[in-house]
């Protein structure tokens, strides 16, 4: 049997989208709906019903039928008799521009299923079917679909119409964008690849940018499919919401929802790559490797998905890490990032991970396990409390694969492991249960031959890093610390200033001279010795003192005026620097090229 929905873009200027969902022979004690609570790749409670107007039931005569709310996102409605239809209709508020939610104005429309599409308990496994209309207003009547759903009944693709999907799991991991944009294509392994572009950016440079993803995207078909080349999917869609401020992505298993500044991507007289829009190709070339790593190669606690609480797992660290540190790799290997560069990367990722303190507190098993109520929930003592399993995991991988690479002379590296996990899938099928934390080590002792157990532990288990100090060096790469004094508030208080705020900490940081003084997050700093410390002065006044010296500080706090002394810090914290040995040894030389040569 097939579900049905219907979805329309009601009222744009009020952000509301109407939507049906109709049931064939519904459960004869009463049919349980449920809205998810949570959206698969972004690890919180965002309770998607609470965004749910108004709501009635009928059934195929059209004619009412009773609906009670049983919880926070489910409804049941009354028995109905044999044969009959069971029809929803509701109303959903989109107003979250971002990639996890849904978006309805006046210049587009985009939604996740899951904040939309309200699941028929028991009929997870049926196909759907879903009719999306355009808005009836004229004005509206150049509007198109992205989606990497499959259009049918004689929908073209781009158009309003039918599209189907072979389940309740297919239909809510596939977004769908409707508005004006401009499309690029090109082809991996055969398989057609599409980037839809919502938002204007002036003179853009859609070639250059389809050529790049087309290098990133074979990239990773070949890392995983070294033989065939060809990704795991018949079609693939890149949605990217341009704006003009904003940052983030969001993967699903043949598409990738990503949100960016129109400043990031190419422009036509862009010469060469500017740091921003090696920032966009980065973030697209993560969304694409999780296509493999998490979208099917996942953890157990994913095998299946529970959509309405918590999935925990203390293995976020390798899914979202693991491809934190491939996805700047493979700008690399496909030569859009010079080995300098992608050094730079490297260090600013060390450097950022080992300047928070709270590396020394929590595990990336913990930060993984608790990223529901800490990762997803930072607040000003975050950086003293929580490490990033995306950052930390980055080097984690990149310790691992260095290990690897070094312990075999440079004949095996993490891909290989990378490999194995996926065959491993492959050959599952169906019965496909994830990945455990206990068969981790075992995996990279089969794939590579190397016992990386101990290791393994001490990074991901208890709160020991990679020493990269001593991992680079066999490779030819160079390493300096320096003392880190881009923002003399930060290397000489300890704090950290909220953008534009005028002069309001937003975070301390354990140990600090800003700490020890008794400054708080939410203080506003308004004199240093005697001199006004506004907006855009606080760090020209800190720059004519030394290390050591002694300041008062005047701040603000709930209104009242508050005085500090305070001794700037004598040790800023340290700022790494990585750079190529061009005089590094053969055997290094050959390492490096292994580990950071364009693997074409």
């Amino acid at each position: 049997m097939t579900v049905r929905y219907g979805l329309l873009a009601a009222d744009p200027g009020a952000h509301l989208f109407q939507v049906t969902v109709e049931v064939d022979q519904p459960d004869p004690s009463g049919q349980r709906f449920l809205l998810p609570a949570w959206i698969p790749g972004s690890y919180m409670i965002r309770d998607f019903a609470r965004n749910i107007v108004r709501l009635r039931a009928l059934n195929g005569a059209g004619r009412r039928v009773r609906i009670e709310k049983t919880d926070k996102h489910s409804w049941r409605c009354a028995p109905l008799g044999p044969g009959e239809t069971l029809t929803l209709a509701y109303e959903v508020y989109a107003y979250d521009l971002s990639v996890r939610s849904a978006h309805l104005d006046t210049t587009h429309g985009f939604f996740n299923g899951s904040s939309v599409f309200l699941l028929a308990v028991g009929r997870e496994h049926d196909a759907c079917r879903v009719d999306i209309f355009a808005p009836r207003e004229r004005r509206y009547r150049d509007w198109q679909v992205a989606t990497a759903l499959v259009p049918a009944g004689g929908t073209q693709r781009g158009q309003f119409g039918s599209y189907l999907a072979r389940d309740y799991d297919e239909l809510i991991d596939c977004p769908v964008e409707l508005g004006r944009f401009v499309t690029g294509h090109f082809t991996v392994g055969g398989v057609a690849h599409e980037i839809a572009i919502t938002g204007r950016v002036a003179r853009l440079d859609l070639p250059r940018l389809s050529q790049d993803l087309a290098q990133v995207c074979a990239t990773h078909a070949r890392l995983f499919e070294p033989r065939t080349r060809r990704p795991p999917f018949e079609r693939y869609c890149f949605l990217t919401m341009a704006v003009d401020d904003g940052y983030g992505g969001l993967e699903h298993r043949h598409c990738s929802a990503l949100l960016c500044r129109r400043d990031d991507l190419p422009h036509a007289d862009m010469k060469t790559s500017t740091e921003a829009y090696r920032r966009f190709l980065g973030l697209a070339s993560h969304e694409y490797f999780h296509a493999w790593n998490v979208k099917r190669i996942k953890p157990a606690a994913f095998a299946p998905y529970d959509l309405e609480r918590e999935n925990y797992t203390p293995l976020l660290w390798l899914f979202e890490g693991f491809t934190s540190y491939y996805d700047d790799l493979a700008l690399r290997r496909a030569g859009l990032l010079t080995p300098g560069q992608y050094l730079d990367t490297l260090a600013t990722t060390v450097t950022t991970v080992l300047q928070r303190s709270g590396r020394l507190k929590q595990s990336l098993a913990e930060s993984s396990f608790d990223a529901w109520i800490k990762y997803y929930k930072q607040d000003e003592n975050a950086p003293n409390s929580v490490v990033s399993y995306y950052q930390k995991g980055a080097l984690v991988a990149a310790g691992l694969d260095l290990l690897i690479r070094g312990k075999t002379a440079g004949r095996r590296s993490l891909d290989d492991v990378m490999r194995l996990f996926w065959r491993r899938c492959k050959s599952a099928g169906a019965t496909y249960g994830g990945v455990t934390e206990q068969e981790i080590a075992p995996a990279i002792r089969e794939a590579t031959g190397v016992d990386l157990a101990r290791t393994l532990r001490a990074w991901t288990r208890d709160t020991s890093e990679p020493d990269f100090a001593e991992l680079l060096p066999p490779f030819g790469i160079q390493v300096e610390r320096s003392a880190a004094v881009d923002s003399p508030h930060y290397a000489m208080l300890g704090c950290r200033l909220a953008v534009g705020a005028e002069g309001r900490i937003s975070q301390v940081f354990d140990g600090s001279p800003a700490q020890l003084a008794g400054l708080s997050a939410g203080d506003q700093l308004v004199a240093l010795d005697g001199l006004r410390a506004g907006s855009g002065r606080i760090d020209s006044l800190l720059a004519r003192y030394r290390p050591g010296d002694r300041v008062e500080v005047l701040a603000f706090r709930r209104e009242e005026l508050l005085r500090f002394e305070l001794q700037l810090a004598t040790r800023p914290p340290e700022k790494w620097k990585l750079t190529v040995n061009a005089k590094a040894p053969a055997r290094a030389r050959r390492l490096r090229a292994g580990w950071l040569g364009p693997h074409r």
